[in-house]
C-alpha cells in the first residue's frame, strides 16, 4: 500500500477555476477506509508529510537560514529548526502582507491572509493560507461527515448553517485578507463540499456575506423557517453563535411570524442585496406564519425550542469544546433530545484532528489527528509548567493519559510553531493520537505562585451558577482579569446574568467563585493574604453583546467569535466596556 502523504489527500495545486466545474461526489465509506488506512500507520505518514513539506518549502529564506540543507528527516529537522511562537513569525509574515512575494516562508507565494479572532490578544494575528490549507479543511469535513453520518445518517436535505463571512480587504500588499472562516467560505470548494455532504445551506451568499450580522441573522433564522421541513442538522462555527441566534429568535420571534404571513421582508433589513436575494424565498403564507406562532406559544420557557422549529433536525453540530463549554446547557435547553455533535479541532493556523466519536458528549469529545495535514509534535506540560527546556516527541511517541502542548509544522508555512493549546492523550485510533482539547496555555490568571486556566476558571463559574440556578437565573456570560491596581492584586469577574438577583445569592455566588480555584498556589496565597479577595462584578444586560460588537467592527466573523475569558492589561477596549456597564460589585469573605 502506498503511505505516501500524497496517496492520502495532500493533494498537488489545482487550478480554482477548474475546481468550480468539477462534480464532487463522496462515498462515506471510501472516506472512512482512507482515514482507516493511514491512520494505521500514523508514524510513516508524518515522516512522508514532514518530507514533502521540507521539498516544497526547503529553499524558503526561512528554512534556509537554519541550514538544513535540503534534509528533510524529522531528526535533521528538529535539531536544526527553533520552536517558535506567532511572535517569532510575525515579522516574516509582515512582510508577505505588505507584498513581498519571494520565497519567504513557503516555495509558492501565499496569496490570501487569515485574521485569528483576535479574541486571546484583543487584536488579529496574521496567519498564512494557501490552497493546501484549503484541502486539508475539506478533507476534515468530509471525514468527520463520514464518520457522523454511520451512526445520524440524513438524506438531501437542508441545513441551517448559522455562519457569517466578514469583509474580505486588500493588505498593503494586495493580498486577499479575511478570517480564516471567511476564507473557507468563499472557496469554491466549500460550496461542493456542502452539497456532496448533502448539507447544502438554506441561506443565500447574500445573507451569509451581509456587511450587517445583525440582518444576516435575522436573515438565516427566517431562511431557515422558510424551509423548516428540510433542515436536517443546524450548525455554526462554534457554539456560542447557535446560541446567540436562538436568544435573538427569544426577541424576534413575532415579527419573523408577520414577515412569513405577510410575505414581506422586515424594514430593518436595510442591505439592498440582501432584500433582493431574500425577496425570491418570502412568499405571502399565513398558515406556516400560525403553525410557528403557535409552536412559539405553546412551549414553556423555550425549553424544545430547535425540534418544534425544525421537525426533522438530526442534529446539532459546532466546535462545542473550550471555551465553548459555558454555553452546552443553554444550548441543551433549546435542543431539547436532540444530539449535540462537537465539530472538529483545529485553529486559524491549521486542522489538528476530527471527531470520529460523534455519539461522545461535548465534553468528552476526542479528536483523532490526521497524520497527512501538517507535521505535529508534543512538548509533555510538566516539562513546559516547570520551566525545563522543552524536548518535543513525534505523533507516535505520545503516552495515553499524559498531557501536551501542541507544536505544528504546516503547508502554509509555519514550522515548529507553538499553537498554545494544551490537550490530554485519551487514548488511540488505530496508531494515530486520539486528543482531548483542555484549555489555552496562555489564558492563565495567576499574579503570585497561583497557576489557573481557562478551565479553572470555568469550574469556578459553574459551581457558584448552580447558586443562582437555585433561584432560577443563569450566567448568560462571563469573563475575568487580574486586577493589580490594588494591594495584594486579585481576580475580578464579570458576569451577565439572566435576570434580578439579591444581594444576598450574589454575594454567596461570590464566595462561591473565590473558593472553587482550587489551585494549591491560589489557595495558599489567599490564606496569607498574598492574594486579595476575589470580586464578582454584575454588568448590564448586553454586555457582552457590546463586546462581540467591538470585535466585529475590527472586521471578526460572528462564527469566529469567542468571548475573551481572561481580558489583559494590553485589551483597553474591551476592559472599558466591562468597567462602564458595571452595575453591582461584591468582594469575597471566603478567607
Amino acid at each position: 500500500m502506498d503511505l505516501s502523504a500524497e496517496s492520502f489527500g495532500v493533494a498537488p495545486r489545482r487550478n480554482m477555476g477548474m475546481l468550480e466545474e468539477m462534480p464532487l461526489s463522496l462515498d462515506p465509506e471510501d472516506v472512512i477506509a482512507e482515514f482507516e488506512a493511514m491512520t494505521r500507520d500514523a508514524g510513516r505518514v508524518q515522516i512522508e508529510t514532514l518530507k514533502k513539506i521540507l521539498e516544497e518549502n526547503g529553499r524558503t529564506e526561512y528554512l534556509q537560514r537554519w541550514g538544513l540543507d535540503g534534509r528533510t528527516d524529522p531528526e535533521s529537522y528538529k535539531s536544526c529548526v527553533p520552536l517558535v511562537t506567532h511572535e517569532d513569525l510575525e515579522p516574516y509574515i509582515n512582510r508577505i502582507v505588505d507584498g513581498d512575494d519571494s520565497s519567504i516562508l513557503t516555495g509558492n507565494p501565499i496569496t490570501t491572509i487569515s485574521l485569528s479572532s483576535g479574541t486571546t490578544r484583543g487584536m488579529p494575528k496574521f496567519v498564512p493560507f494557501n490552497d493546501e490549507l484549503m484541502e486539508s479543511t475539506m478533507q476534515i469535513y468530509k471525514t468527520s461527515y463520514s464518520f457522523r453520518n454511520r451512526e445520524f445518517p440524513i438524506g438531501n436535505g437542508k441545513c441551517l448553517q448559522l455562519i457569517y463571512g466578514s469583509r474580505q480587504f486588500k493588505t498593503k500588499g494586495g493580498l486577499a485578507a479575511g478570517t480564516a472562516t471567511t476564507n473557507v467560505y468563499r472557496n469554491p470548494l466549500f460550496k461542493r463540499t456542502m452539497k456532496a455532504m448533502q448539507s447544502p445551506c438554506c441561506s443565500p451568499e447574500e445573507v451569509i456575506f451581509g456587511p450587517d450580522f445583525h440582518q444576516s441573522l435575522y436573515c438565516h433564522l427566517l431562511c431557515g423557517l422558510i424551509q423548516r421541513e428540510e433542515v436536517q442538522v443546524i450548525s455554526s462555527t462554534f457554539a456560542h453563535s447557535i446560541v446567540h441566534a436562538f436568544r435573538t429568535f427569544e426577541q424576534d420571534w413575532e415579527e419573523l411570524c408577520t414577515d412569513i404571513r405577510e410575505g414581506v421582508l422586515s424594514s430593518r433589513i436595510s442591505v439592498p442585496s440582501v432584500r433582493t436575494a431574500m425577496s425570491k424565498l418570502l412568499k405571502p403564507n399565513p398558515e406556516l406564519a400560525d403553525l410557528i406562532y403557535n409552536k412559539c406559544q405553546g412551549l414553556s420557557n423555550w425549553y424544545g425550542l430547535i425540534p418544534e422549529l425544525f421537525p426533522k433536525t438530526r442534529y446539532i453540530y459546532g466546535i462545542m469544546t473550550g471555551s465553548m463549554e459555558p454555553y452546552l446547557k443553554k444550548l441543551r435547553h433549546y435542543a431539547g433530545e436532540l444530539p449535540l455533535l462537537s465539530a472538529d479541532y483545529g485553529s486559524s493556523e491549521g486542522w489538528i484532528g476530527v471527531n470520529v466519536n460523534p455519539k461522545l458528549p461535548p465534553e468528552m469529545a476526542t479528536f483523532a489527528v490526521l497524520p497527512n495535514i501538517g507535521y505535529f509534535e508534543f512538548i509533555p506540560l510538566r516539562q513546559s509548567l516547570d520551566g525545563l527546556e522543552a524536548k518535543a516527541v513525534g505523533l507516535a511517541e505520545v503516552k495515553a493519559g499524559e498531557e501536551y502542548e501542541v507544536i505544528v509544522t504546516s503547508f502554509a508555512g509555519l514550522y515548529r510553531y507553538r499553537l498554545g493549546d494544551v490537550v490530554k492523550v485519551k487514548g488511540f485510533h488505530n496508531s494515530t493520537p486520539e486528543l482531548q482539547f483542555i484549555c489555552r496555555r496562555n489564558l492563565l490568571l495567576t499574579i503570585n505562585i497561583d497557576k489557573n486556566t481557562e478551565k479553572d476558571l470555568q469550574l469556578a463559574v459553574e459551581a457558584a451558577a448552580k447558586v443562582l440556578a437555585e433561584n432560577k437565573l443563569e450566567v448568560v456570560d462571563f469573563t475575568s482579569r487580574v486586577d493589580s491596581s490594588t494591594e495584594p492584586g486579585h481576580y475580578v469577574i464579570f458576569w451577565e446574568i439572566s435576570g434580578e438577583a439579591s444581594d444576598e445569592v450574589l454575594e454567596e455566588c461570590c464566595n462561591c467563585l473565590d473558593e472553587s480555584f482550587l489551585d494549591a498556589g491560589y489557595i495558599s496565597s489567599r490564606k496569607v493574604k498574598a492574594i486579595g479577595a476575589l470580586e464578582l462584578r454584575i454588568v448590564k444586560r448586553g454586555t457582552f453583546h457590546k463586546i462581540l460588537d467591538h470585535y466585529v467592527g475590527l472586521g471578526a466573523a460572528v462564527s469566529q467569535f469567542k468571548t475573551p475569558r481572561c481580558v489583559g492589561p494590553t485589551n483597553n477596549k474591551v476592559l472599558q466596556i466591562l468597567c462602564n456597564n458595571v452595575v453591582k460589585s461584591y468582594s469575597s469573605t471566603a478567607f
